[in-house]
């Protein structure tokens, strides 16, 4: 399931209003006096987070954000506009047609949200049972991340093997924050095979150390193993070239 976090509308409305009565809870106005400053912020302009235009808010509502913010322990939290309580929940989608919905993706990860809608609709065109609008399988498939994936230009099992496996891993451009703290290396087998000179053909491994952080090759070689003996070789040829990392 996708975590739901806050959208960036509700942020900045809830900044908004904690600015406006801010300073009443800075400095909490003597007794009797409240419903005046609350009077003077009523008739003030202030810009609209959103459309960037002025707009005035009645009494009432900065009322309720002041108690609401003063009880409160986080008073920019509790001014945020409250989720609906069925908020992620699908209504118009039986569970027949999520199943459905959710094998279809699984099988064609590639189509797009109208292919998903029309092939549902041709699955349950003899059935009693309707299926959502195509607004709501759209807005379901976004909800469960199941966004559309590029078909992998060699659709190999292999291919097909990492880009499953890539899904379930947290991906992070880099997993240092300085250069040369980190390194990686690790061979990889040439798609063509050669003829030695001694008449034998081989596959080539090209072995590769790189920098996490910068993506700087330290050391790249061809060999005809893939052996300690190569790697060995190969990390000490790096070492000499960038230094020995963290």
């Amino acid at each position: 399931m996708k975590t739901i976090t806050d959208p960036i509308k509700r942020d900045c409305w809830a900044r908004l209003r904690f600015t406006i009565i801010g300073h009443l809870l800075a400095a909490p106005p003597a007794p009797g006096e409240l419903h005046g400053a609350l009077a003077l912020l009523a008739v003030k302009r202030w810009r609209h987070p959103v459309s960037g235009l002025d707009v005035t808010f009645g009494f009432s509502s900065i009322e309720r954000w002041y108690y609401e913010a003063r009880r409160a322990n986080d008073p920019v939290a509790a001014l945020k506009d409250h989720l609906r309580g069925d908020f992620g929940i699908f209504h118009s989608m039986t569970t027949e047609v999520i199943a459905a919905l959710t094998i279809q993706y699984r099988e064609h990860p590639g189509w797009t949200a109208q292919l998903h809608f029309d092939n549902l609709s041709v699955v349950f065109c003899d059935n009693a049972i309707k299926i959502a609008s195509y607004a709501t399988i759209r807005r379901y498939l976004k909800a469960q991340g199941m966004f559309r994936k590029a078909q992998p230009k060699r659709a190999t099992a292999g291919a097909l093997a990492a880009r499953d496996r890539l899904e379930r891993l947290e991906v992070r451009s880099f997993e240092v924050d300085h250069v040369s703290a980190l390194w990686h290396l690790d061979f990889h087998h040439g798609s063509r095979n050669i003829l030695t000179c001694k008449g034998i053909w081989v596959k080539p491994m090209l072995m590769c150390v790189i920098d996490d952080r910068s993506r700087v090759v330290c050391h790249l070689q061809w060999y005809l193993d893939e052996t300690a003996e190569s790697l060995i070789h190969a990390l000490c040829q790096a070492f000499m070239k960038r230094g020995l990392p963290r």
